[in-house]
């Protein structure tokens, strides 16, 4: 080991005072990025070394590992120290982000070490998803290349307004000015395009140290700061969520005894005070502060960025989810916007799906229609697009089943700024950036009247249900809803068939098959099947509906209870030898595409209310055995 190298021995000696020091520096959060193998591991390695934050079993460790696995000979491969994956040592690259903590004198720093290959563009993005800077590296052998582009365009789309460009692997190119000062111009010209206003360049080498800590001596023509002087002094505006209006997201209500009510959550902009008047969004009460209290007691005032908790005069309903501000100066509640939407999932973009969206502490559900188009990063070009697929950017509409509080993200990266959440895997497929809530969200408004569904119910001595059929092309989904029909309507009951035909000749003519097509057919006879509830009837469906993610959608249109899924269970064998319209042999033969079964998915009811087994029971006995679990239907 470097008989020099040695860490502050404080750490060793005394924590609770080594913490003491560092507990008042400021915290600079940043991320490295750029394309792959531009030196961004390197750089954080070189960066950990020379502040003296590696302790002696990690530099042997590292040694070690550089003579075993490294790609820099027999000297250090400091992208070891952040590339702790084994896959990302095999390869030599890196896969997921990476945080690491280390400080100066001056400040504390997070970095986060950011994948440059394009298949991880959604891990970069979630590194930048809280930085405050962002250090772009190019190879000085390459030039600006795409992902140095994408990241810049990433960076500058989620609001990092600190950019650093930091040309590396100036040793390769013998610390050429003249290139440099090419790859400076032709970022600048880029930088430009995508509205990134100002930037700060240096050419620097992660692996020898040149500008790191230092200004180096092979460079005397560079005469601005070292990149850890940049980091120490760069001024971080810690003020301006301050400055703005009052917002407070509620994680929680906080009720420990009967004698204390509070609110609490993590201030998300402006301050408050004892005797503040404040608004309950989305509902608009209001009410008074009576005080902010902590772990460590009560405050005179709190700001963003602070964890404090919140009593009012009133007895206001107020819960997770719901946004406390000021009252005279609220944010705006709607449930429809545009977006720009970035896809980070495998699976595209299903138009028309409901999604979960995490907004701050409020959840929703929430359905992206057809992009208006997507970005080519490299040319800005606006690209026509059916769906995003992964890592695609574009803008989109969306709407939510519920008003949500929101400021455009420009304004608010908490009340801006949201992911998208898929119902069945509950991986998370995207983020975004709301731009405006849309013109017809503030117009049209729910139309009270005095007859509601209660009466329409009483009226015809009934509880509304929609019975839903679903299942495989021939497994007799139609019949058995026609049969369980005849019989309630012996019974005197009020209902009304939708079968998944009949449907596409009037309602749904302009869809096709389609996995988008197939998602806004059932959103479409969800729609109609709820109004029908609504009117009192008991609605019979019979579609395949062959995704759960969509069955699901229509249960949550209607009351608990009022959804009943009934799985018409037929093996694909059986359904495809019945074959009553022929369709399978289409479909087997190449004529008819995107059919259930045979080249699209059928996602079974996992646990449907009622399940019949056409190969064990006639359609006849089947809408017996389906009444009989229905009764009674009052």
């Amino acid at each position: 080991m470097d008989p020099i190298y040695k860490t502050d021995a404080l750490i060793a000696e005394d924590i609770d005072a080594y913490l003491e020091q560092h507990q008042h520096k400021s915290l600079l959060r940043f991320i490295t990025c750029g394309s792959v193998d531009d030196g961004k591991s390197t750089l954080i390695g070189r960066l950990l070394y020379d502040s003296k934050m590696i302790f002696e079993d990690q530099l042997e460790a590292l040694q070690s590992d550089s003579k075993r696995v490294g790609t820099q000979g027999q000297e250090i491969d400091f992208a070891l120290l952040v590339d702790g994956l084994a896959a990302e040592r095999e390869q030599g690259i890196t896969i997921d982000v990476a945080y690491r903590f280390f400080t100066t004198e001056k400040r504390k720093f997070i970095v986060a070490d950011c994948p440059g290959h394009e298949q991880y563009t959604r891990n970069m993005f979630t590194g930048a998803s809280t930085a405050d800077l962002a250090v772009i590296l190019i190879d000085a052998r390459k030039g600006v290349l795409v992902q140095t582009r994408r990241h810049s365009y990433l960076c500058n789309l989620i609001g990092i307004k600190n950019i650093v460009l930091a040309v590396n692997k100036m040793d390769l190119i013998d610390y050429d000015q003249a290139k440099y000062d090419a790859i400076v111009a032709d970022y600048a010209a880029f930088a430009e395009e995508i509205g990134i206003k100002t930037f700060t360049a240096m050419p620097i080498s992660g692996f020898k140290g040149d500008n790191i800590t230092t200004n180096s001596a092979n460079m005397p023509w560079y005469t601005g700061k070292p990149l850890i002087e940049h980091l120490e002094t760069v001024e971080i505006d810690n003020t301006a969520d301050q400055s703005k209006p009052f917002r407070l997201p509620v994680q929680w209500v906080n009720r420990p005894n009967l004698d204390f009510r509070g609110f609490s959550g993590l201030i998300s902009g402006g301050s408050v005070k004892p005797g503040d008047a404040v608004r309950v969004l989305p509902s608009g009460k209001t009410s008074v502060v009576t005080k902010i209290v902590t772990l460590d007691g009560e405050l005179d005032e709190a700001v963003a960025g602070q964890s404090v908790t919140v009593c009012f005069a009133d007895e206001v309903d107020c819960s997770r989810g719901n946004v406390i501000a000021a009252a005279d100066s609220p944010p705006e509640v709607s449930d429809q916007f545009e977006a720009t939407i970035v896809w980070m999932d495998d699976d595209a973009l299903h138009v028309g799906r409901s999604y979960w969206l995490k907004l701050g502490t409020q959840m929703v559900s929430a359905t992206v229609q057809q992009p208006k188009y997507t970005i080519n990063v490299n040319t800005m070009e606006h690209l026509a697009a059916k769906t995003l697929e992964l890592n695609a950017i574009g803008v989109a509409e969306l709407a939510t089943d519920k008003p949500v509080v929101f400021e455009a993200y420009s304004g608010s990266r908490t009340l801006g700024g949201f992911i998208l959440i898929d119902k069945i895997t509950n991986r998370t497929v995207g983020a975004g950036m709301l731009h405006f809530s849309l013109r017809r969200a503030q117009n049209v408004h729910w139309q009270p009247t005095d007859i509601g569904r209660e009466e329409h119910a009483a009226l015809k001595n009934q509880k509304p249900r929609v019975l839903w059929f679903t299942g495989l092309s021939g497994s007799g989904k139609s019949t058995i809803a026609n049969e369980v029909e005849k019989q309630l309507h012996l019974m005197n009951r009020h209902t009304f068939l939708l079968d998944g035909d009949n449907v596409r000749h009037g309602l749904n003519r302009d869809l096709g098959f389609t996995e988008a097509d197939r998602i806004e057919n059932i959103r479409r006879v969800g729609e109609v099947a709820k109004l029908m509830a609504d009117a009192g009837l008991i609605v019979l469906t019979a579609f395949i509906s062959p995704f759960r993610a969509e069955r699901d959608m229509v249960r949550k249109m209607l009351p608990e209870g009022e959804f009943i899924e009934i799985f018409v269970d037929t093996p694909l064998e059986v359904a495809e030898a019945r074959d009553v319209k022929g369709l399978y042999k289409k479909a087997r033969s190449g004529q008819l595409k995107n059919f259930t079964g045979i080249d699209s998915p059928y996602e079974a009811p996992e646990n449907p209310e009622i399940r019949v087994n056409t190969v064990e029971m006639t359609a006849a006995e089947a809408a017996e055995h389906i009444i009989r679990k229905l009764l009674p239907l009052k």
